[in-house]
Formats: structure tokens, C-alpha cells, sequence
């Protein structure tokens, strides 16, 4: 099973930056859209690392394996990264289902917004936009089929999308949001995983009320804390 994360941190530019890290009892089955070990396969850790929101690393992944070996987690796992605190993570379970998030939702948009024009050349710039993501971290305790993993992303998705609308924000989710979703490497796999079926619906109500609560308040990017 994953166990509960651990928290420690690392030093960076000089500041000691938050990270949230989980251990596997044995090899996870995983799905997920995390810059470090997405797509389907067995991981044996998890990472999520908070970052300065002057972040301009154009390697996240090779940048959280680093992170990852200076805390010797070892073979294939999974890493993410947000402007959020991590310690602020929400923690929610459900008929066995275990999700944990981090909410930042200071860029929500509509996942099928238009593209923006470009601006004009006699237009003044922006400032740039507050990045926002929400990182969900979720362990159901049944072996899924490849399929049900999929569809398990899905079902977590949707129910962020409804927390989201709940708050009463006009978005689905932000540019940068991503979704881990692990399992039991063994077993019977189990071949739904939707929000009516018997491990989708736990799912979609952990997730749902994680990011409801998460993001209930005013979340400050961990650097603008720090920088205060």
C-alpha cells in the first residue's frame, strides 16, 4: 500500500523549499500525468515538490530525479511539482480510497477555452499570470485494469472539475494541474473505475471533497510566503 507522505524539504537558492514525499510497501501499479514517471507502469514512490514561482527549469523531470536521489528513493516513482505549499496538503479518504491534493487554483481556466489573441504590438505587457495547479495524489486499494486506470484519471478529473465549480470558480482546472492514481500491482484486476462504479465512486468523493476543502481559502504560493 503508499504509505502516509513524509515531509522534508531541500536546499535551494538559498532557502529551504518544502517537499512531500510517500513510500511504497511494495511496487504500485500507476497512472498519471506527473512531468517525472507519467503515463502507466509500477512505481515505488511518489514526490510532490514545491517550487518558487520564479521557476524556469526547462527539465522538470530530470530536476525531480534529482530530488528523489537526495532522498533515496530508489527505482521508478512518480514526481510533481506546484507553487503551492506542500504542507498545506489535504488529506481525504473514502470507503478505503486515500487522495491527497495540493490546491492552488490562481489560473483557473475552461479546459475548451478559445485560444487568446495575441497581443498587439502597441499593446502594453502583462504581468504574468499567478500559476495555479492542483496535484492529486490518490491510492485505491484494488488492483485496476489498464482500463480502469484510465478511466480512474477520468473519474478523479471530473470531480475536481465539479469542487472547482462548486467554489464558484468559471474553470475546470488550471494549465498545469496533474493526477496520480495507484494501485495493487497484484490481484484480480477490477475493470471499472468510472464515478459509478464500486472504486470510482469512493475515488470521485475523496478527490471531490480534497479539493473543495483545499481550495476553500486563499492559498499563497509558498515564495510570495517566504519572500513576505
Amino acid at each position: 500500500m503508499l504509505c502516509e507522505p513524509f515531509l522534508t524539504s531541500r536546499s535551494e537558492s538559498g532557502w529551504d523549499i518544502p517537499m512531500l514525499a510517500w513510500r511504497a510497501d511494495a511496487p504500485l501499479l500507476a497512472v498519471g500525468s506527473a512531468p517525472l514517471g507519467g503515463g502507466i507502469g509500477v512505481r515505488g514512490w511518489v514526490l510532490n515538490a514545491t517550487v518558487p514561482m520564479s521557476y524556469d527549469r526547462d527539465d522538470p523531470a530530470a530536476h525531480l530525479a534529482e530530488l528523489a536521489r537526495g532522498l533515496d528513493l530508489d527505482g521508478p516513482g512518480v514526481g510533481l511539482l506546484t507553487g503551492v505549499d506542500v504542507t498545506e496538503v489535504v488529506r481525504r479518504t473514502d470507503g478505503g480510497v486515500r487522495v491527497w491534493a495540493t490546491v492552488g487554483l490562481g489560473t483557473p481556466v475552461w479546459a475548451a477555452a478559445p485560444e487568446p489573441a495575441p497581443p498587439a504590438a502597441s499593446e502594453p505587457a502583462r504581468s504574468a499570470q499567478r500559476v495555479g495547479t492542483v496535484n492529486i495524489v490518490a491510492y485505491v486499494p484494488v488492483r485496476l485494469g489498464d482500463a480502469a486506470l484510465v478511466n480512474a484519471v477520468a473519474t478523479a478529473t471530473e470531480a475536481k472539475a465539479q469542487a472547482i465549480w462548486e467554489l464558484g470558480l468559471p474553470a475546470t482546472g488550471t494549465p498545469t494541474d496533474a493526477v496520480t492514481v495507484l494501485c495493487p500491482a497484484d490481484g484480480d484486476p477490477v475493470p471499472y473505475g468510472g464515478p459509478r462504479s464500486a472504486w470510482g465512486a469512493p475515488l470521485a468523493r475523496a478527490v471531490h471533497a480534497a479539493v473543495r476543502s483545499g481550495g476553500a481559502g486563499t492559498v499563497v504560493p509558498w515564495s510570495d510566503r517566504r519572500a513576505g
